[in-house]
C-alpha cells in the first residue's frame, strides 16, 4: 500500500495546506485529497513542485508500505 505523508512534512516545514497549495498551483481541496490518502494519482508535475516547496525527496511523501496479508 502506498501512503502519503505529505501532513508530516507539511508540519516539519510549518507551512499550511493553504499556503502549499498556492505555491505549487493547485486546489487546496486536491491537496487534501492528496493529504489524506484518499488520491488515486498523482502528477510527476504536481509532486516535483510540492517537493521543491518542502525541500524533500519524493521518498519523504510518497511511501510503500506492504500490506499486513503479504508474505515476503
Amino acid at each position: 500500500m502506498i501512503t502519503v505523508n505529505l501532513d508530516v512534512m507539511m508540519a516539519r516545514r510549518r507551512i499550511s495546506l493553504g499556503e502549499l497549495a498556492e505555491r505549487v498551483g493547485i486546489t487546496q481541496a486536491n491537496l487534501s485529497v492528496l493529504k489524506n490518502n484518499k488520491a488515486r494519482a498523482v502528477r510527476f508535475s504536481t509532486l516535483d513542485a510540492i517537493c521543491r516547496e518542502l525541500d524533500c525527496v519524493p521518498g519523504d511523501i510518497i511511501e510503500y508500505v506492504p500490506d499486513s496479508g503479504d508474505a515476503g
